[in-house]
């Protein structure tokens, strides 16, 4: 307690706003997305059904679908303006940064105030776009132009690797893209609400949230977690490896929350879908391994802490089965969870306080 106030580090324990857009239950180890339990989500539908869910606050008719996905399709051109600015940043600079960039300018004259869901839209069908056209220019190929008639998953696998994905593939990255879609109050959405209750606009407050993304506390572990499995190699090397790392006080991707005392619920699910896309892939088999070593080493060394497997160990399994190259794992994370962010945004908006809270003054007096 310093001056009358208590610091919260990290705003932990405090309460900024309520919303009906999900429940983050780290305890019960439940996640719901406006009543519907996002596993269940995960494993019979599609992303376009949750953005749709997430805006408009009911899952979509046949006939709302297919209305739906034709408006969010022709949204995925990028316009030629937007093509020179992508192809102007020099080759070394990051996915991420490219991102926020191009995002930056698609918020053109008409992203003013309020925020609508229209500019959601464009935003959400954009980015795979954009991450796609970036991707095939460094490596040398000419970019794929999007299909309206593919789905938005299937439509970014076809763009990137410049054929029909498998549909065992698409239902996979599906129920990855689902089950990151949104997550609460974290750390980018709430920089995005901050940006939106300051009645900046949509591209404003997802162009703040990508540079919050782009930190490795927060969009970085899958890849992480691949190279963790990668250095491990083989089951027999598990325990030491991991026995390693804790002892040196590292910590193991994959595993702990900051929200999630129980087993992470899109882990859970994950794991589902890893197992049917993989099937007997050796690297799965190892992951399965690791995770069961890691949760019984972690409960030897950090007795009480309640460190279980998070959604980031499972994604890595899942983003390998795909065929996702690791350096789009975190473009790929921010492409899920547009439709989060942009549902945040209107809400925001429809109900706005200006988000600021105080600090303690801990530097000298004037003399």
């Amino acid at each position: 307690m310093t001056q009358g106030l208590t610091i919260h580090k990290g705003l932990e324990g405090v309460t900024v706003t309520d919303t009906e857009l999900a429940l983050v239950d780290g305890e019960r180890g439940h996640l719901v997305y406006r009543g519907y339990w996002a596993k269940d989500l995960a494993l019979q539908y599609t992303y376009e059904h949750v953005a749709y869910l997430l805006w408009f606050g009911k899952l979509p008719t046949e006939a709302e679908l297919a209305d739906f996905h034709a408006k969010m399709a022709q949204y995925r051109i990028l316009p030629d303006y937007l093509k020179t600015i992508i192809d102007a940043i020099p080759a070394g600079v990051d996915m991420m940064s490219v991102l926020r960039t191009a995002v930056s300018a698609v918020g053109n004259e008409s992203y003013g105030w309020p925020p609508t869901v229209e500019q959601a839209m464009e935003l959400t069908a954009k980015v795979p776009t954009i991450i796609t056209y970036r991707y095939s220019r460094l490596n040398g190929r000419q970019p794929a132009e999007p299909r309206k008639d593919l789905s938005h998953t299937a439509n970014y696998l076809y763009m990137l690797f410049g054929k029909e994905p498998h549909p065992a593939h698409v239902a996979a990255l599906d129920a990855y893209l689902v089950l990151t879609a949104e997550h609460g109050m974290n750390a980018s959405t709430f920089s995005a609400r901050v940006t939106t209750s300051t009645r900046s606009d949509m591209a404003s407050a997802v162009t703040t949230a990508i540079g919050t993304m782009k930190g490795p506390l927060h969009g970085g572990a899958p890849s992480e977690v691949d190279e963790t499995l990668a250095a491990i190699g083989t089951k027999e090397n598990a325990e030491p490896y991991l026995r390693s790392l804790l002892e040196r006080g590292e910590r193991l991707m994959g595993f702990g929350h900051r929200v999630y005392k129980t087993r992470d619920p899109r882990a859970e699910a994950l794991s589902i879908v890893a197992k049917r896309v993989a099937g007997d892939d050796p690297w799965l088999d190892l992951a399965v391994h690791v995770e069961n070593v890691a949760i019984r080493l972690l409960e030897e060394y950090k007795p009480g802490r309640r460190l279980y497997t998070n959604v980031e160990f499972y994604a890595a399994a899942v983003l390998r089965a795909v065929g996702l190259p690791k350096e789009l794992y975190t473009p790929t994370f921010t492409l899920s969870r547009m439709a989060g962010w942009t549902a945040h945004v209107l809400e925001q908006a429809a109900d706005n306080r200006l988000i600021r809270p105080q600090s303690v003054y801990t530097g000298p007096m004037p003399r």
